[in-house]
Protein backbone atom coordinates (compact mmCIF):
# COMPACT_ATOMS: atom_id res chain seq x y z
CA UNK A 1 0.00 0.00 0.00
CA UNK A 2 1.60 3.35 -0.58
CA UNK A 3 0.54 7.10 0.83
CA UNK A 4 2.11 9.98 -0.84
CA UNK A 5 1.65 13.06 0.53
CA UNK A 6 3.37 16.25 -1.41
CA UNK A 7 2.14 19.91 -1.85
CA UNK A 8 0.66 19.02 -5.33
CA UNK A 9 -2.13 16.88 -3.23
CA UNK A 10 -2.47 13.34 -1.48
CA UNK A 11 -2.71 10.40 -2.67
CA UNK A 12 -1.94 6.78 -2.43
CA UNK A 13 -4.05 2.87 -3.29
CA UNK A 14 -6.68 2.38 -1.86
CA UNK A 15 -6.79 -0.43 0.90
CA UNK A 16 -4.73 -1.33 4.15
CA UNK A 17 -4.10 0.44 7.46
CA UNK A 18 -4.62 3.82 8.12
CA UNK A 19 -1.51 5.78 6.78
CA UNK A 20 -0.22 3.17 4.58
CA UNK A 21 -3.10 4.09 1.51
CA UNK A 22 -5.78 7.12 0.66
CA UNK A 23 -8.47 5.38 3.22
CA UNK A 24 -11.16 6.93 5.19
CA UNK A 25 -9.24 7.67 8.55
CA UNK A 26 -6.17 9.65 6.03
CA UNK A 27 -8.73 11.43 3.58
CA UNK A 28 -10.91 12.84 6.70
CA UNK A 29 -7.50 14.50 7.80
CA UNK A 30 -6.49 15.90 4.66
CA UNK A 31 -9.79 17.28 3.49
CA UNK A 32 -9.79 18.96 7.12
CA UNK A 33 -6.60 20.40 6.72
CA UNK A 34 -6.95 22.13 3.48
CA UNK A 35 -10.18 23.42 4.73
CA UNK A 36 -8.28 25.12 7.84
CA UNK A 37 -6.20 26.38 4.67
CA UNK A 38 -9.18 27.66 2.42
CA UNK A 39 -10.79 29.16 5.58
CA UNK A 40 -7.79 30.64 6.62
CA UNK A 41 -6.88 32.41 3.17
CA UNK A 42 -9.27 32.62 0.87
CA UNK A 43 -10.97 36.01 -0.13
CA UNK A 44 -13.95 34.76 -1.13
CA UNK A 45 -16.88 35.54 1.39
CA UNK A 46 -18.91 32.20 1.48
CA UNK A 47 -18.46 28.55 2.63
CA UNK A 48 -18.93 26.81 -0.86
CA UNK A 49 -16.43 24.13 -1.71
CA UNK A 50 -16.95 22.14 -5.33
CA UNK A 51 -16.13 18.86 -5.44
CA UNK A 52 -15.84 16.69 -9.04
CA UNK A 53 -14.55 13.13 -9.01
CA UNK A 54 -13.25 11.03 -12.21
CA UNK A 55 -14.72 7.74 -12.60
CA UNK A 56 -12.69 5.50 -10.07
CA UNK A 57 -13.96 2.10 -8.32
CA UNK A 58 -13.21 3.86 -4.98
CA UNK A 59 -14.77 7.19 -6.58
CA UNK A 60 -17.78 6.99 -4.90
CA UNK A 61 -16.19 6.13 -1.30
CA UNK A 62 -13.85 8.86 -1.36
CA UNK A 63 -16.41 11.32 -2.59
CA UNK A 64 -18.90 10.60 -0.01
CA UNK A 65 -15.94 10.77 2.97
CA UNK A 66 -14.49 14.38 1.46
CA UNK A 67 -18.06 15.52 0.86
CA UNK A 68 -18.70 14.89 4.93
CA UNK A 69 -15.21 15.67 6.22
CA UNK A 70 -16.22 19.47 4.45
CA UNK A 71 -19.81 20.08 5.86
CA UNK A 72 -18.36 18.68 9.21
CA UNK A 73 -15.63 21.65 8.37
CA UNK A 74 -18.64 24.17 8.29
CA UNK A 75 -18.51 24.13 4.44
CA UNK A 76 -20.96 24.25 1.94
CA UNK A 77 -20.74 21.35 -0.85
CA UNK A 78 -21.14 21.51 -4.33
CA UNK A 79 -20.78 18.07 -5.55
CA UNK A 80 -20.72 18.38 -9.53
CA UNK A 81 -20.52 14.26 -9.97
CA UNK A 82 -18.26 13.18 -12.50
CA UNK A 83 -16.22 15.77 -14.09
CA UNK A 84 -13.12 15.97 -15.68
CA UNK A 85 -10.10 18.04 -14.03
CA UNK A 86 -10.82 21.23 -15.99
CA UNK A 87 -14.30 20.79 -15.74
CA UNK A 88 -13.95 20.86 -11.65
CA UNK A 89 -11.83 23.86 -11.91
CA UNK A 90 -13.73 25.83 -13.65
CA UNK A 91 -16.87 24.76 -11.37
CA UNK A 92 -15.16 26.82 -8.72
CA UNK A 93 -15.11 30.30 -10.44
CA UNK A 94 -18.53 29.40 -12.17
CA UNK A 95 -20.21 28.47 -8.70
CA UNK A 96 -18.08 31.75 -6.76
CA UNK A 97 -16.66 29.13 -4.31
CA UNK A 98 -13.61 29.56 -2.67
CA UNK A 99 -12.46 26.36 -3.35
CA UNK A 100 -12.41 22.81 -4.90
CA UNK A 101 -11.43 19.27 -4.43
CA UNK A 102 -11.01 16.80 -7.51
CA UNK A 103 -10.98 12.64 -6.54
CA UNK A 104 -8.58 11.58 -9.67
CA UNK A 105 -5.17 9.73 -9.45
CA UNK A 106 -5.21 11.33 -13.09
CA UNK A 107 -3.15 8.55 -14.92
CA UNK A 108 -2.34 6.00 -12.23
CA UNK A 109 -3.93 2.68 -12.68
CA UNK A 110 -7.74 2.16 -10.72
CA UNK A 111 -6.32 0.91 -7.46
CA UNK A 112 -5.16 4.52 -7.00
CA UNK A 113 -7.38 7.95 -6.12
CA UNK A 114 -5.91 11.48 -5.35
CA UNK A 115 -7.18 14.50 -3.82
CA UNK A 116 -6.16 17.29 -5.91
CA UNK A 117 -6.45 20.62 -4.38
CA UNK A 118 -7.89 24.04 -5.55
CA UNK A 119 -8.18 27.44 -4.42
CA UNK A 120 -10.49 30.32 -5.40
CA UNK A 121 -9.17 30.56 -8.44
CA UNK A 122 -9.71 27.17 -9.15
CA UNK A 123 -6.09 26.50 -9.86
CA UNK A 124 -3.65 24.66 -7.78
CA UNK A 125 -2.38 25.26 -4.52
CA UNK A 126 1.14 26.77 -4.65
CA UNK A 127 4.04 25.03 -2.67
CA UNK A 128 3.82 26.64 -0.30
CA UNK A 129 -0.29 26.48 0.70
CA UNK A 130 0.89 22.56 0.11
CA UNK A 131 3.22 22.42 2.98
CA UNK A 132 0.74 24.29 5.13
CA UNK A 133 -1.93 21.59 4.38
CA UNK A 134 1.04 18.98 5.22
CA UNK A 135 1.97 20.53 8.84
CA UNK A 136 -2.13 20.73 9.12
CA UNK A 137 -3.07 17.58 8.86
CA UNK A 138 0.20 16.63 10.68
CA UNK A 139 -0.30 18.75 13.42
CA UNK A 140 -4.30 17.71 13.26
CA UNK A 141 -4.63 21.37 13.60
CA UNK A 142 -8.15 21.61 12.85
CA UNK A 143 -11.63 22.15 14.28
CA UNK A 144 -15.13 20.86 13.62
CA UNK A 145 -18.26 22.83 13.12
CA UNK A 146 -20.61 22.97 16.11
CA UNK A 147 -24.44 21.55 15.25
CA UNK A 148 -25.67 25.27 14.23
CA UNK A 149 -22.90 25.49 11.73
CA UNK A 150 -22.52 22.24 9.80
CA UNK A 151 -22.43 23.00 6.11
CA UNK A 152 -24.95 21.88 3.15
CA UNK A 153 -24.80 20.07 0.73
CA UNK A 154 -26.04 19.95 -3.09
CA UNK A 155 -25.84 18.17 -6.19
CA UNK A 156 -25.42 19.92 -9.31
CA UNK A 157 -24.42 18.27 -12.91
CA UNK A 158 -24.79 21.23 -14.81
CA UNK A 159 -21.37 22.20 -14.80
CA UNK A 160 -19.99 19.39 -17.97
CA UNK A 161 -22.44 21.65 -20.17
CA UNK A 162 -21.05 24.74 -18.86
CA UNK A 163 -17.59 23.68 -19.79
CA UNK A 164 -18.38 22.53 -23.42
CA UNK A 165 -20.37 26.15 -23.78
CA UNK A 166 -17.28 28.30 -22.30
CA UNK A 167 -15.50 26.24 -25.04
CA UNK A 168 -17.29 26.68 -27.79
CA UNK A 169 -17.47 30.38 -27.20
CA UNK A 170 -13.59 30.80 -26.70
CA UNK A 171 -13.19 33.38 -30.33
CA UNK A 172 -10.35 30.55 -31.68
CA UNK A 173 -12.64 27.81 -31.68
CA UNK A 174 -14.01 27.89 -35.33
CA UNK A 175 -17.72 25.60 -35.23
CA UNK A 176 -18.58 26.40 -38.56
CA UNK A 177 -14.83 25.15 -40.36
CA UNK A 178 -14.74 22.27 -37.92
CA UNK A 179 -18.77 21.50 -39.43
CA UNK A 180 -17.54 21.84 -42.79
CA UNK A 181 -14.48 19.84 -42.43
CA UNK A 182 -16.84 16.95 -42.05
CA UNK A 183 -14.33 15.04 -39.51
CA UNK A 184 -14.52 11.76 -38.71
CA UNK A 185 -12.88 11.60 -35.45
CA UNK A 186 -12.07 8.49 -33.27
CA UNK A 187 -11.87 8.97 -29.20
CA UNK A 188 -10.48 6.28 -26.51
CA UNK A 189 -11.96 7.78 -23.25
CA UNK A 190 -10.45 4.43 -20.48
CA UNK A 191 -13.68 4.05 -19.13
CA UNK A 192 -13.52 7.43 -17.32
CA UNK A 193 -15.24 11.00 -17.11
CA UNK A 194 -13.88 11.65 -20.83
CA UNK A 195 -16.63 9.36 -22.57
CA UNK A 196 -19.37 11.49 -21.00
CA UNK A 197 -18.29 14.74 -22.02
CA UNK A 198 -15.56 14.29 -25.46
CA UNK A 199 -18.88 12.77 -27.12
CA UNK A 200 -21.25 15.76 -26.78
CA UNK A 201 -18.65 18.31 -26.83
CA UNK A 202 -17.58 16.75 -30.44
CA UNK A 203 -20.92 16.58 -31.21
CA UNK A 204 -21.60 20.26 -30.26
CA UNK A 205 -18.44 21.32 -32.43
CA UNK A 206 -20.36 19.43 -35.96
CA UNK A 207 -18.59 16.19 -36.31
CA UNK A 208 -21.43 13.91 -36.94
CA UNK A 209 -18.80 10.75 -37.40
CA UNK A 210 -17.45 9.70 -34.12
CA UNK A 211 -16.61 5.81 -33.12
CA UNK A 212 -15.95 5.61 -29.59
CA UNK A 213 -13.47 3.40 -27.79
CA UNK A 214 -13.96 2.55 -23.95
CA UNK A 215 -16.00 5.29 -23.70
CA UNK A 216 -18.10 3.73 -20.31
CA UNK A 217 -17.44 5.25 -17.13
CA UNK A 218 -17.05 2.22 -14.79
CA UNK A 219 -13.64 2.95 -14.28
CA UNK A 220 -12.41 -0.38 -15.00
CA UNK A 221 -9.77 0.86 -17.12
CA UNK A 222 -9.79 -1.51 -19.98
CA UNK A 223 -5.49 -0.42 -20.67
CA UNK A 224 -3.08 1.35 -19.06
CA UNK A 225 -4.98 4.75 -18.52
CA UNK A 226 -1.52 6.85 -19.11
CA UNK A 227 -2.25 7.96 -22.76
CA UNK A 228 1.50 6.68 -24.33
CA UNK A 229 1.91 4.83 -27.33
CA UNK A 230 3.06 1.43 -25.39
CA UNK A 231 -1.02 1.49 -24.39
CA UNK A 232 -2.89 3.07 -27.10
CA UNK A 233 -2.64 -0.13 -29.39
CA UNK A 234 -6.36 -1.14 -29.93
CA UNK A 235 -7.29 2.81 -31.13
CA UNK A 236 -3.91 2.51 -33.22
CA UNK A 237 -5.18 -0.43 -34.88
CA UNK A 238 -8.99 1.21 -35.38
CA UNK A 239 -7.03 3.62 -36.91
CA UNK A 240 -5.01 2.04 -39.29
CA UNK A 241 -8.27 0.89 -40.48
CA UNK A 242 -9.18 4.10 -42.46
CA UNK A 243 -12.06 4.66 -39.39
CA UNK A 244 -11.14 8.34 -38.81
CA UNK A 245 -9.33 11.54 -39.82
CA UNK A 246 -7.73 11.40 -36.29
CA UNK A 247 -8.06 10.02 -32.85
CA UNK A 248 -8.14 11.78 -29.52
CA UNK A 249 -6.99 9.84 -26.57
CA UNK A 250 -7.33 11.21 -22.75
CA UNK A 251 -5.94 10.38 -19.51
CA UNK A 252 -8.52 9.04 -16.87
CA UNK A 253 -9.72 13.39 -15.57
CA UNK A 254 -8.98 14.68 -18.99
CA UNK A 255 -6.10 16.95 -18.52
CA UNK A 256 -4.16 15.19 -21.33
CA UNK A 257 -4.65 14.84 -24.96
CA UNK A 258 -2.57 12.69 -27.42
CA UNK A 259 -3.60 12.33 -30.53
CA UNK A 260 -3.04 9.74 -33.21
CA UNK A 261 -2.53 10.56 -37.38
CA UNK A 262 -5.33 9.09 -39.90
CA UNK A 263 -2.47 6.21 -41.02
CA UNK A 264 -2.35 4.48 -37.31
CA UNK A 265 0.63 6.62 -36.17
CA UNK A 266 0.99 8.52 -33.10
CA UNK A 267 1.36 12.55 -33.87
CA UNK A 268 3.52 12.61 -30.70
CA UNK A 269 2.07 13.58 -27.47
CA UNK A 270 4.98 16.84 -27.51
CA UNK A 271 3.00 17.98 -30.38
CA UNK A 272 0.04 18.63 -28.87
CA UNK A 273 0.73 21.85 -27.37
CA UNK A 274 3.16 22.57 -30.43
CA UNK A 275 0.25 22.76 -32.77
CA UNK A 276 -2.39 24.04 -30.42
CA UNK A 277 0.40 26.56 -30.17
CA UNK A 278 1.06 27.83 -33.51
CA UNK A 279 -3.05 27.94 -34.05
CA UNK A 280 -3.19 30.39 -31.46
CA UNK A 281 0.17 32.36 -32.01
CA UNK A 282 -1.16 32.36 -35.85
CA UNK A 283 -3.95 34.65 -34.97
CA UNK A 284 -2.99 36.35 -31.22
CA UNK A 285 0.44 37.40 -31.15
CA UNK A 286 2.29 36.70 -27.80
CA UNK A 287 4.55 34.69 -25.47
CA UNK A 288 4.69 31.25 -24.79
CA UNK A 289 5.85 28.77 -21.56
CA UNK A 290 6.36 24.92 -21.08
CA UNK A 291 8.24 23.43 -18.70
CA UNK A 292 11.76 22.46 -19.03
CA UNK A 293 11.44 18.74 -19.86
CA UNK A 294 8.95 19.67 -22.40
CA UNK A 295 10.32 19.85 -26.81
CA UNK A 296 12.35 22.22 -28.04
CA UNK A 297 9.65 22.63 -31.01
CA UNK A 298 7.49 25.06 -29.13
CA UNK A 299 10.33 27.70 -28.89
CA UNK A 300 10.90 27.33 -32.47
CA UNK A 301 7.18 27.60 -33.10
CA UNK A 302 6.98 30.91 -30.90
CA UNK A 303 10.25 32.29 -32.69
CA UNK A 304 8.73 32.29 -36.13
CA UNK A 305 6.25 34.33 -35.06
CA UNK A 306 8.42 36.87 -33.42
CA UNK A 307 7.31 36.08 -30.03
CA UNK A 308 9.39 34.77 -26.57
CA UNK A 309 9.21 31.80 -25.36
CA UNK A 310 10.07 31.14 -21.51
CA UNK A 311 10.76 27.75 -19.60
CA UNK A 312 8.85 26.89 -16.23
CA UNK A 313 10.42 24.20 -13.31
CA UNK A 314 7.92 20.72 -13.54
CA UNK A 315 4.87 20.70 -12.55
CA UNK A 316 1.80 22.69 -13.98
CA UNK A 317 1.47 25.07 -10.97
CA UNK A 318 5.27 26.31 -11.95
CA UNK A 319 3.89 26.78 -15.53
CA UNK A 320 0.83 28.48 -14.86
CA UNK A 321 3.00 31.42 -12.81
CA UNK A 322 5.41 31.90 -15.72
CA UNK A 323 2.73 31.70 -17.87
CA UNK A 324 1.38 34.68 -15.84
CA UNK A 325 4.71 36.88 -15.39
CA UNK A 326 5.23 36.85 -18.91
CA UNK A 327 2.01 37.14 -20.02
CA UNK A 328 2.14 34.28 -22.25
CA UNK A 329 -1.16 33.61 -25.03
CA UNK A 330 -0.83 29.46 -24.57
CA UNK A 331 1.13 27.47 -22.28
CA UNK A 332 1.27 23.93 -21.05
CA UNK A 333 3.26 20.63 -20.80
CA UNK A 334 4.25 18.32 -22.88
CA UNK A 335 2.53 15.22 -21.93
CA UNK A 336 -0.36 16.96 -23.97
CA UNK A 337 -1.26 19.61 -21.13
CA UNK A 338 -2.65 22.29 -23.05
CA UNK A 339 -2.97 25.47 -21.10
CA UNK A 340 -5.08 28.57 -22.67
CA UNK A 341 -5.57 31.43 -20.48
CA UNK A 342 -8.52 32.82 -22.66
CA UNK A 343 -10.46 30.11 -21.38
CA UNK A 344 -8.87 29.42 -17.74
CA UNK A 345 -5.25 28.16 -16.26
CA UNK A 346 -5.47 24.62 -16.15
CA UNK A 347 -4.83 21.75 -18.42
CA UNK A 348 -7.67 21.02 -20.78
CA UNK A 349 -7.82 18.34 -22.99
CA UNK A 350 -11.41 19.82 -24.06
CA UNK A 351 -9.80 23.10 -25.14
CA UNK A 352 -7.22 21.26 -26.89
CA UNK A 353 -9.63 19.16 -29.02
CA UNK A 354 -11.41 22.42 -29.95
CA UNK A 355 -8.52 24.41 -31.22
CA UNK A 356 -6.81 21.65 -33.22
CA UNK A 357 -9.71 20.51 -34.99
CA UNK A 358 -10.46 24.82 -35.99
CA UNK A 359 -6.70 24.66 -36.93
CA UNK A 360 -6.53 21.42 -38.90
CA UNK A 361 -9.73 22.69 -40.94
CA UNK A 362 -8.36 25.91 -41.43
CA UNK A 363 -5.15 23.98 -42.82
CA UNK A 364 -6.95 21.37 -44.99
CA UNK A 365 -4.48 18.51 -44.15
CA UNK A 366 -4.07 15.29 -43.43
CA UNK A 367 -3.48 14.79 -39.71
CA UNK A 368 -0.04 13.32 -40.69
CA UNK A 369 0.86 16.32 -42.79
CA UNK A 370 0.08 19.06 -40.04
CA UNK A 371 2.55 16.74 -38.06
CA UNK A 372 5.33 16.92 -40.34
CA UNK A 373 5.32 20.14 -41.01
CA UNK A 374 6.90 20.91 -37.37
CA UNK A 375 10.55 20.49 -36.52
CA UNK A 376 11.39 17.02 -35.83
CA UNK A 377 12.67 16.18 -32.23
CA UNK A 378 12.74 13.01 -30.01
CA UNK A 379 12.73 13.06 -26.37
CA UNK A 380 14.82 10.09 -24.76
CA UNK A 381 14.01 9.12 -20.86
CA UNK A 382 16.18 7.59 -18.45
CA UNK A 383 17.04 7.44 -14.90
CA UNK A 384 19.92 6.98 -12.61
CA UNK A 385 19.38 5.01 -9.58
CA UNK A 386 21.59 6.04 -6.48
CA UNK A 387 21.55 5.48 -3.44
CA UNK A 388 19.67 7.36 -0.28
CA UNK A 389 23.51 8.63 1.27
CA UNK A 390 24.00 10.50 -2.43
CA UNK A 391 24.39 14.09 -2.28
CA UNK A 392 22.45 14.07 -5.70
CA UNK A 393 22.92 18.20 -5.39
CA UNK A 394 26.13 18.28 -5.09
CA UNK A 395 26.87 15.98 -8.34
CA UNK A 396 24.32 18.95 -10.16
CA UNK A 397 26.31 21.21 -9.05
CA UNK A 398 29.38 19.55 -10.54
CA UNK A 399 27.50 18.06 -13.75
CA UNK A 400 26.87 22.41 -14.02
CA UNK A 401 30.55 23.47 -13.65
CA UNK A 402 31.71 20.66 -16.40
CA UNK A 403 29.21 22.27 -18.67
CA UNK A 404 29.52 25.57 -17.84
CA UNK A 405 30.49 26.72 -21.16
CA UNK A 406 27.40 25.91 -22.44
CA UNK A 407 23.72 27.74 -21.74
CA UNK A 408 22.40 26.11 -18.87
CA UNK A 409 19.03 26.41 -16.78
CA UNK A 410 19.01 25.48 -12.97
CA UNK A 411 15.47 26.38 -12.30
CA UNK A 412 14.91 22.95 -11.57
CA UNK A 413 17.70 20.92 -11.48
CA UNK A 414 19.96 21.33 -14.13
CA UNK A 415 19.17 21.53 -18.29
CA UNK A 416 22.54 22.00 -20.45
CA UNK A 417 20.56 23.54 -23.71
CA UNK A 418 23.47 22.85 -26.64
CA UNK A 419 22.79 24.53 -30.29
CA UNK A 420 21.10 21.39 -31.40
CA UNK A 421 20.03 19.15 -28.56
CA UNK A 422 19.77 19.17 -24.65
CA UNK A 423 19.72 17.04 -20.96
CA UNK A 424 17.99 17.75 -18.31
CA UNK A 425 18.81 16.42 -14.98
CA UNK A 426 16.34 16.63 -12.14
CA UNK A 427 16.06 14.51 -8.69
CA UNK A 428 13.06 13.07 -7.40
CA UNK A 429 11.20 14.45 -4.85
CA UNK A 430 10.44 11.17 -3.70
CA UNK A 431 13.31 8.17 -3.94
CA UNK A 432 16.51 8.75 -4.60
CA UNK A 433 16.87 8.81 -8.21
CA UNK A 434 18.14 11.40 -10.81
CA UNK A 435 15.73 11.63 -14.04
CA UNK A 436 17.50 12.29 -17.27
CA UNK A 437 15.49 13.52 -20.23
CA UNK A 438 17.68 14.63 -23.49
CA UNK A 439 15.82 15.63 -26.82
CA UNK A 440 17.78 15.55 -30.18
CA UNK A 441 17.09 14.92 -34.04
CA UNK A 442 17.08 11.53 -34.03
CA UNK A 443 15.80 8.96 -30.98
CA UNK A 444 19.86 8.00 -31.52
CA UNK A 445 21.35 10.75 -30.58
CA UNK A 446 19.04 11.87 -28.01
CA UNK A 447 19.34 8.49 -26.24
CA UNK A 448 23.57 8.80 -26.97
CA UNK A 449 23.53 12.41 -25.40
CA UNK A 450 21.58 11.36 -22.18
CA UNK A 451 23.82 8.12 -21.63
CA UNK A 452 26.78 9.98 -22.02
CA UNK A 453 25.30 12.18 -19.05
CA UNK A 454 24.34 9.26 -16.89
CA UNK A 455 28.18 7.97 -17.08
CA UNK A 456 29.53 10.95 -16.24
CA UNK A 457 27.11 11.07 -13.02
CA UNK A 458 27.85 7.57 -12.08
CA UNK A 459 31.28 8.82 -11.87
CA UNK A 460 30.93 11.96 -9.79
CA UNK A 461 28.38 9.41 -7.40
CA UNK A 462 31.64 7.25 -6.65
Amino acid sequence: MTLIKSISGIRGTIGGKAGEGLNPLDIVKFTSAYATLIRRTSTVKNNKIVVGRDARISGEMVKNVVCGTLMGMGFDVVNIGLASTPTTELAVTMAGACGGIILTASHNPKQWNALKLLNEHGEFLNAAEGEEVLRIAEAEAFEYADIDHIGSYIEDNTYNEKHIESVLALKLVDVEAIRRANFRVAIDCVNSVGGIILPELLHRLGVQHVEKLYCEPTGNFQHNPEPLEKNLGDIMNLMKGGKADVAFVVDPDVDRLAMICEDGTMYGEEYTLVTVADYVLKHTPGNTVSNLSSTRALRDVTRKYGMQYNAAAVGEVNVVTKMKETNAVIGGEGNGGVIYPESHYGRDALVGIALFLSHLAHEGKKVSELRASYPNYYIAKNRIDLTPQTDVDAILAKVKDLYKAEEINDIDGVKIDFPDKWVHLRKSNTEPIIRVYSEAATMEAADELGKQIMDIVYSLAK
